[in-house]
């Protein structure tokens, strides 16, 4: 039980020190959530305190018929449609929160599409 809370508690204070930082900045928030079987984007505007888009791949428009898209391809496509309802919205600059997550597989994926979809962080 020790090594587990040990664990958690690593995860939040690397969480709460990536979040600090990226407050600071003082633009949007695109926030990053990982399941293991889904991907939750949304970006947040902090200082209003609401979410202004967002983005899953529990949503039918991703998941399609095998329901599973917990995976880079599935990343790929909710940075995309992300992108895209930035966009229409007339969002161009976000911060990017990755939460305790590494910079790698599917969260590098979600946010190389967004970029590549014209979000610029």
């Amino acid at each position: 039980m020790k090594v587990q809370k040990r664990v958690t508690n690593r995860r939040n204070r690397r969480a709460f020190r990536v979040r600090n930082r990226v407050r600071s900045i003082g633009k949007l928030r695109l926030s990053v959530f990982r399941s293991n079987c889904h991907m939750y984007a949304q970006i947040i505007d902090d200082a209003a305190g609401n979410t202004v888009v967002s983005a899953s791949t529990i949503e039918p428009a991703i998941a399609g018929p095998s329901k599973y898209a917990g995976n880079v391809e599935g990343a790929t496509k909710v940075g995309q449609l992300l992108a895209e309802r930035a966009k229409e919205k007339g969002i161009d600059a976000v911060a990017f929160d990755r939460g305790s997550y590494k910079y790698h597989g599917r969260v590098k994926a979600l946010a190389d599409a967004a970029r590549e979809g014209g979000l610029n962080f």
